[in-house]
């Protein structure tokens, strides 16, 4: 049974050795982030499932790896010692995980924009650490431009996991979260599909654009 959710952005400078000098730049959004996987962890899970956005659905070990070579510094998440196979949006679930101390099962998933095909359920207390980001299009200098649809759809967004409405996430326009590269569209749609009807105790730690990206943490407990 899924008992609570925390939501967090995916960014790689969330990670301080990739920031650098920008680092403290992005302090709040860490310290949120930290809030949120303690809140979920502190639910007692028997395992936690990251959920991510990817093209297609697909499913990792529990001891799978990630790393951020990509990205410029090898800094490696999750509990295995293998070659790192582990997308973005799960890896740096797994560095939060790891930052938080967390050495309990885990499960991989990602799932495309439609959210299905998202993880299967489980019978034991579960909690979903899911990854995310917002539209890419706040400001100018965004990745994807400026487009003012976004900050409308962001609220709509923040408005949703605010108020612990499964539908609410399940009505954002898939349409236009592609336009604005919203990743985190599949990731809410599973999360609300999975959780059902009943609100969540729920709450929003974090709800801003840096580098024009929205960025929303925030958990959600059953009540």
């Amino acid at each position: 049974m899924l008992s609570a959710a925390a939501f967090c952005p995916h960014p790689p400078l969330l990670v301080p050795a990739l920031a650098q000098g920008a680092a403290a730049e992005l302090d709040d959004l860490r310290s949120a982030c930290s809030a949120a996987v303690a809140e979920l962890l502190g639910s007692d899970p028997d395992v936690v499932v990251l959920v991510g956005g990817g093209p297609e659905p697909a499913a990792y070990a529990p001891d799978a790896v990630g790393s951020l070579a990509g990205f410029g510094v090898d800094v490696r998440a999750g509990i295995g010692s293998g070659t790192a196979v582990l997308p973005l949006p799960l890896t740096i679930g797994a560095w939060l995980l790891d930052r938080a101390g967390y050495q309990g099962p885990r499960a991989y998933a990602l799932v495309p924009r439609s959210g299905v095909g998202g993880p299967a359920p489980d019978q034991r207390r579960t909690g979903w650490l899911v990854l995310g980001d917002a539209s890419a299009c706040r400001s100018v200098s965004a990745p994807g431009s400026y487009d003012a649809r976004s900050a409308e759809f962001d609220a709509a967004v923040a408005a949703a996991l605010a108020s612990g409405d499964a539908a609410a996430l399940t009505a954002l326009d898939p349409d236009v979260a592609r336009e604005l590269r919203v990743s985190g569209l599949g990731p809410w749609r599973a999360l609300a599909d999975t959780w059902g009807p009943e609100p969540a105790n729920a709450r929003v730690l974090y709800d801003q654009a840096p580098y024009g990206v929205g960025y929303v943490v925030a958990t959600w407990v059953r009540s």
